[in-house]
C-alpha cells in the first residue's frame, strides 16, 4: 500500500505523451500526497514512440530497480511496449515488486510481468474522475473494489450464467492475441479480462479471439469479464454486431461470462470527458453474472 510521501515514477514505454498529460498526472499524485517524478526519456521522440527502444527500456528498468520508487505509471499507451516487454529486468521486479499502471499497449508489459515474475499490475490511467479514484483506491487502500456491469454498454448482452473466482488476467485483446507463444501467463484458474478499441472490423476481433482459443492459451480459465468495446457501438457487419462476435466465440467456453464492464478504451463521462474504471490485474477476483458484478481484492495489503 502506498503512503503519502512515497515516490512514483512516470515513464513512457510506448508512445510519447503531451506535456500537459505529464503535468496533470503529477498534479494528481501531489493531491494524493505522493511524490511524482518523471523518467529521463519520458518525453523523447523516435517516430511514434517515446524514444529509442533502449532508452524507453532503461527508464522502465531504472524505476523497477530503484527501491525508493513504489509504483510506476506508464503515462500513455500507443505503440512500442511490445518491443521491450521481453527485456525487463525480471530479477529486479521479483526482488522488489511494485505495480505498473497503464492500459492499451501497456498490456504487453502487464502480461510479461505476470508471466515471468508473478507480479500484478493496474489496468487503468489517471484521466477521468472514476479512473483516478479507482487507481487511488487500488494503490492506497485495502478496501475491495466492486464494479457493476453497465446494461447499456456495447458488450452488456454477452453473458453466460454462473459465478467464478480467480486472479484477473488480460487487458487489451489485440495485445493478448499477439502475445500467444511469447509472454502469455497461464490461464489455469484465472478470469480472462478483455477490452479493445475499434481499429479494424469485426473480422479481426473474431480472428484474435479464435487465436486465443485454438492456441490453447485459454485452457483452464474459470470465467470471462468483458470490458469496453464502445468504439464498436452501431457497427454492424452483415447482420452481426460486436456482441454477436463475442457471444459466438466466448459463450461456448463452458465458463461464466459477464459483459458490460466500464474498463478500457472509448469510455466517457456524460460531459464527454474520457474516463474508465481501473482494475487490478493479478488480484483475486469474484465474478457474479446474476448480480452483474466483479469484485476484487486490492493489490494493496
Amino acid at each position: 500500500m502506498l503512503r503519502p510521501g512515497q515516490r512514483v515514477r512516470l515513464v513512457s514505454p510506448a508512445s510519447y505523451p503531451e506535456q500537459s498529460l505529464i503535468e496533470s498526472t503529477l498534479a494528481i499524485l501531489n493531491e494524493w500526497g505522493l511524490v511524482g517524478e518523471v523518467g529521463q526519456h519520458a518525453s523523447d521522440r523516435w517516430g511514434y514512440m517515446a524514444g529509442r527502444d533502449e532508452d524507453r527500456l532503461a527508464d522502465l528498468n531504472d524505476a523497477f530497480r530503484d527501491p525508493g520508487v513504489r509504483a510506476v505509471i506508464a503515462i500513455r499507451g500507443g505503440a512500442g511496449a511490445y518491443r521491450i516487454a521481453d527485456h525487463l529486468d525480471m530479477d529486479a521486479v521479483r526482488a522488489d515488486p511494485k505495480p505498473l499502471i497503464g492500459f492499451s499497449d501497456i498490456t504487453y508489459l502487464h502480461l510479461a510481468l505476470l508471466a515471468r515474475a508473478g507480479v500484478g499490475a493496474i489496468h487503468g490511467c489517471l484521466v477521468g474522475p472514476t479512473a483516478t479514484a479507482t487507481v487511488q483506491q487500488l494503490l492506497m487502500s485495502s478496501d475491495p473494489l466492486e464494479v457493476m456491469a453497465d446494461p447499456d454498454a456495447v458488450s452488456a448482452g454477452v453473458m453466460m450464467p454462473g459465478t467464478a473466482r480467480g486472479r484477473l488476467v488480460g487487458g487489451n485483446l489485440t495485445a493478448l492475441a499477439t502475445s500467444v507463444g511469447v509472454r502469455m501467463p497461464s490461464m489455469v484458474g484465472a478470469i480472462l479480462f478483455l477490452e479493445d478499441q475499434k481499429l479494424v472490423g469485426l473480422g479481426t476481433v473474431d480472428r484474435q479471439l479464435t487465436q486465443l482459443i485454438t492456441s490453447g492459451a485459454l485452457e483452464g480459465l474459470v470465467g470471462v469479464a468483458i470490458g469496453s468495446f464502445e468504439e464498436f457501438r452501431g457497427h454492424v457487419d452483415r447482420g452481426w454486431t460486436l456482441a454477436d462476435v463475442l457471444s459466438d466465440r466466448l459463450c461456448g467456453l463452458g465458463v461464466p461470462v459477464l459483459g458490460g464492464l466500464a474498463a478500457g478504451h472509448g469510455l466517457t463521462t456524460p460531459s464527454g470527458q474520457l474516463d474508465q474504471t481501473a482494475l487490478a490485474l493479478g488480484a483475486m477476483t469474484t465474478l457474479d453474472v446474476a448480480a452483474g458484478t466483479v469484485t476484487q481484492e486490492a493489490l494493496a495489503s
